[in-house]
């Protein structure tokens, strides 16, 4: 069952109106990444990866990262569209986030921008852009960020496997 998407007022974009394969596009838009009140990171340099029925997935330089913030997670896993996947864990002080990111070290052809930029999830880390706070998409699987910016239905609650 394809859902009815929910009207975009203006200045909001419609994730039924991203394309599949996803887009890159760069964005200016201030992203500031903090765990508990500390900085884990912050850019006006990320891109959004745009996918039908997705949420934006901000992915961020490592260098807007703080210094020993990023550390490498087991595992990877495989998009069909960007390639092969590896997991990062966020550390600040003594709290460490457990593949909270991931990052694609050699992007398929069309992605090489993600080369050396990281995507977080947004549940357990506090995410803003351009100061507003993030919603993390739902159902813990798909990263992206919702805010006021986005209308869906979104990807990811029970239901919306087939989408």
């Amino acid at each position: 069952m394809t859902p009815t998407p929910l009207p975009a007022a203006p200045g909001q974009e419609s994730v039924w109106d991203y394309p599949r394969p996803p887009a890159v596009e760069p964005t200016s838009e201030l992203v500031v990444v903090t765990l508990g009140g500390v900085p884990v990171a912050s850019t006006t340099a990320a891109v959004r990866v745009l996918e039908t029925s997705h949420p934006p997935v901000y992915y961020l330089p490592r260098d807007a990262f703080e210094p020993d913030v990023l550390e490498p997670a087991a595992g990877s896993s495989v998009c069909e569209f960007k390639g092969v996947a590896s997991y990062v864990s966020v550390r600040v002080g003594g709290r460490l986030l457990p593949r909270v990111g991931w990052t694609y070290p050699t992007p398929l052809p069309g992605y090489e921008v993600l080369a050396d930029r990281v995507a977080l999830y947004a549940t357990d880390l506090s995410c803003t852009v351009d100061g507003e706070v993030v919603e993390p998409q739902p159902g813990g699987f798909y990263g992206g960020w919702i805010t006021s910016r986005v209308v869906g239905p979104f990807k990811g609650s029970p239901g919306t496997l087939g989408w």
